[in-house]
């Protein structure tokens, strides 16, 4: 999974990305920021994963990633001179931090954290008519010598540069089976699920319900079907460096029970419809990321394109009956493991044997 962090200048994007990366990247003002992207990325904790590490003491231990892009803050009126989006094109979703906390030595205004996450859209929309432009330019020439292709491209591209002018974004356009077959993805900006990161100071995080730009915020994002998630990203930075016993007595102290870290992967999943399971054995263990809804045989080729070709079966276990039997043998025994073909529907926490042959 990759994800794009996207914000105005001086939100705390870069913060935030230190604190789920542990990278050291610079932050400060936008005029001391270059425009190179932050580039990171973060293990997803897991325990069932750390489970079943204490049970076979494996020689390689690999849990799922996380590939976060943080770009320079978006200027408010950059719209077109926002070039370095490009960097969060392909990303799967984005995070949109938004400033939800005061502080006059960085801000001439107020917040409004409603009224800054409808502006970094008009940003992204501007950026997305200027590539659907160089789009349209590009088949124009083809149309007109007759290819069918080039033609529908032609006519979705007006339509969707109509629509993206009319302030509205690339995932309210109708697009049609056939579009979405020309498109593949096509790096637009405002057809990727958001996730908003409610950004708040340490005395924000209590109470943060009642915050006024939280609650704006939330019911934008209600309104949009976007994620909303609160978070104090200098707060996650500062206990990102500290041990586990530490970090957890200042958590419990602001009535935090999960990092922002777990708290963003687990917003992530849901929004993207991701999935887990487990692969395990004495020489590794490992947790592999799939889209809910997959089938065994697609599930195996995550692992290598042999396992899919040769499917045979799956010999798999659910996370909790293989912790309730204590052992896989004793699972075994009570019936526990099962042997599933091609249509077995792959659940999250399952732990699986795929058998082929090539």
């Amino acid at each position: 999974m990759k994800l794009g962090i996207v914000g105005l200048p001086n939100v705390g994007k870069s913060t935030l990305f230190n604190a789920l990366t542990g990278a050291k990247a610079e932050t400060g003002s936008y005029s001391n920021v270059a425009a190179k992207p932050n580039v990171g990325q973060a293990k997803v904790p897991d325990a069932r994963l750390d489970w079943l590490a204490e049970y076979y003491h494996p020689k390689k231990y690999t849990p799922a990633t996380i590939d976060f892009v943080d770009v320079v803050g978006i200027k408010k009126g950059g719209g077109r001179g926002n070039a370095y989006l490009s960097a969060i094109r392909q990303v799967d979703a984005l995070v949109h931090v938004v400033r939800c906390f005061e502080n006059d030595e960085l801000f001439l205004e107020k917040a409004d954290a409603a009224g800054d996450a409808e502006t970094l859209r008009l940003e992204l929309i501007l950026a997305d008519i200027e590539l659907v432009e160089r789009r349209l330019e590009r088949y124009t020439k083809g149309a007109k010598s007759g290819d069918k292709k080039a033609k529908r491209e032609v006519e979705m591209c007006k339509g969707l540069i109509e629509h993206l002018s009319d302030g509205k974004p690339a995932a309210s356009f109708p697009f049609t089976d056939e579009d979405k077959n020309i498109l593949q993805d096509g790096g637009l900006l405002t057809i990727k699920p958001v996730i908003y990161v409610a950004n708040l100071d340490e005395d924000g995080m209590a109470g943060y319900e009642n915050n006024p730009h939280y609650q704006a915020l939330a019911a934008l994002a209600a309104e949009q079907g976007a994620a909303v998630l609160p978070a104090a990203a200098k707060f996650e930075e500062d206990i990102a460096g500290m041990d586990e016993e530490d970090a957890a007595m200042f958590m419990a102290e602001f009535g935090l029970r999960q990092r922002g870290l777990d708290r963003l992967i687990q917003t992530s999943y849901d929004l993207l419809g991701y999935i887990s399971f487990l692969t395990g054995g004495e020489d590794e263990v490992r947790a592999w990321t799939i889209t809910r809804g997959m089938k065994a045989p697609q599930a195996a080729g995550k692992i290598h394109t042999d396992f899919e070709r040769g499917f045979i079966r799956a010999e798999v276990v659910a996370y909790d009956d293989l912790v309730a039997a204590g052992t896989m043998a004793a699972a075994k025994e009570r019936g526990l493991v099962r042997l599933e073909g091609k249509d077995y529907v792959v659940k999250d926490g399952d732990i699986i044997l795929f058998r082929f042959n090539v």
